[in-house]
């Protein structure tokens, strides 16, 4: 893959990093005395965050404060693009029309189409070598002093929620004439070793591999450098393989999936084969706008009901937090339960209220087993009303003495 011709700094040495560090970049800047109000696995407050992003806090806990939420799709689809290139393709307009000067995102590195490095793109063509996913931390928050540095007042940048949440905090610390922040949902991260040892498990050829995305459909779908696309159920997916700490500890706590802070979310939970677009304040409005025709826009779908499939969900994750094996489906079963998700399970809206419920429960109960004294700190009141239905409420000590959850809406 050749160097890419975009600017990526030379950032400082990362910080001694505890086991709840996702090296947003902070801790490598001059602000980095601020880690430890501004991360999002110390003392998260989303809601004095969500006020002063958005103007209001609380409302859904699912999806966070938003406007409007829609399936959305570039038309045409951008080439390379992990979908159709929605993401890219906001922040290229913002080159384009000159809303800003620069864009703070993460390209694939020259040997590892995976492995993101954090660039500053200023020629809105640029854009189009970013596109696909990246693995990994990546110090993304650390080239806002160079960007700045270099003249920049006027900043759009692509996170994912850690990241994102880190950058609220000390938003107004920065100077800046006008931030633009898109938001990605967040994914079961890993390292990036870690990653390629899972594509070593799902084929013979890892090295191969150019694409990787868990879908709506209950598949994984993979591309290769010869043209192949692979797709697998995600019940055939060796998962229960995985060694315990395969994904850190952060990843198994994160309380903010759909980046409730950005501007605007850009994914495909509820998308139902689509992209999925969250359009949270005046500011995302405005990005979204600026595609004009470039982007068609249909309502978003729901159906087939949810509860089984988290309360599954919820007693393998109990398992595994207290360490023991996780219960596996016969083999003989897999093909029949594999055939009938994507016809009878949770699609749309439900699909995405699904995950996001997974989400919550696997954080509380990871938090109980690992760090517990640590969770009324930590875990906020939307995720305390996601896993609510399930059985899993607040113990004695485990919140603070102030509760936000009449704000919180669960439909």
């Amino acid at each position: 893959m050749p160097t890419l011709p975009l600017q990526a700094p030379e950032l400082a040495p990362p910080a001694p990093r505890g086991a709840m560090c996702t090296d947003c970049g902070l801790s490598r800047m001059a602000l980095a005395p601020r880690c430890g109000t501004a991360c999002q696995f110390t003392v998260p407050d989303f809601p004095a965050r969500e006020a002063a992003a958005h103007g209001r806090s609380g409302g859904d806990a699912h999806f966070g404060p938003h406007l409007a939420m829609h399936r959305a799709a570039m038309v045409p689809p951008k080439p390379g693009a992990q979908w159709t290139g929605i993401t890219t393709a906001l922040a290229a307009r913002l080159l384009e029309t000159g809303t800003v000067t620069a864009v703070l995102t993460l390209a694939p590195a020259p040997d590892d189409p995976f492995r993101g490095v954090p660039v500053i793109v200023t020629d809105p063509a640029d854009m189009a070598q970013v596109r696909g996913m990246r693995m990994g931390f990546s110090p993304l928050l650390a080239l806002l002093e160079p960007a700045i540095d270099a003249g920049h007042g006027r900043i759009a940048l692509v996170g994912i929620p850690c990241q994102v949440h880190a950058l609220r905090a000390i938003e107004a610390e920065l100077g800046l004439e006008r931030l633009y922040v898109i938001g990605t949902p967040c994914s079961d991260n890993t390292t990036i070793d870690r990653f390629h040892d899972f594509l070593g498990r799902l084929t013979d050829r890892p090295g191969d591999v150019t694409y990787l995305e868990f879908r709506a459909d209950y598949r994984v779908e993979m591309r290769f450098r010869d043209g192949g696309v692979r797709l697998i159920p995600f019940l055939k997916l060796p998962l229960a393989d995985l060694p315990p700490d395969f994904f850190p500890m952060t990843c198994r706590t994160c309380t903010d999936y759909t980046n409730r802070l950005a501007d605007i979310t850009v994914g495909y939970m509820a998308g139902d084969g689509d992209q999925w677009v969250i359009v949270r304040n005046a500011r995302g409005a405005e990005m979204l706008g600026a595609l004009g025709d470039d982007i068609a826009i249909r309502p978003l779908t729901t159906r087939g009901k949810r509860a089984g499939a988290v309360t599954g969900f919820a007693a393998n994750v109990e398992r595994a937090a207290g360490g023991l094996p996780l219960r596996r489906m016969p083999g003989w079963a897999r093909p029949i339960v594999a055939w009938l998700q994507p016809r009878i399970g949770p699609r749309g809206m439900e699909f995405a209220r699904a995950r996001l419920e997974m989400k919550a429960i696997e954080t509380i109960l990871h938090l109980r087993r690992a760090m517990p004294g640590r969770m009324k700190h930590i875990v906020p009141a939307h995720v305390w009303a996601l896993a609510a239905p399930y059985g899993l409420t607040p113990r004695p000590g485990e919140t603070q003495a102030t509760s936000t959850s009449d704000q919180i809406k669960t439909p």
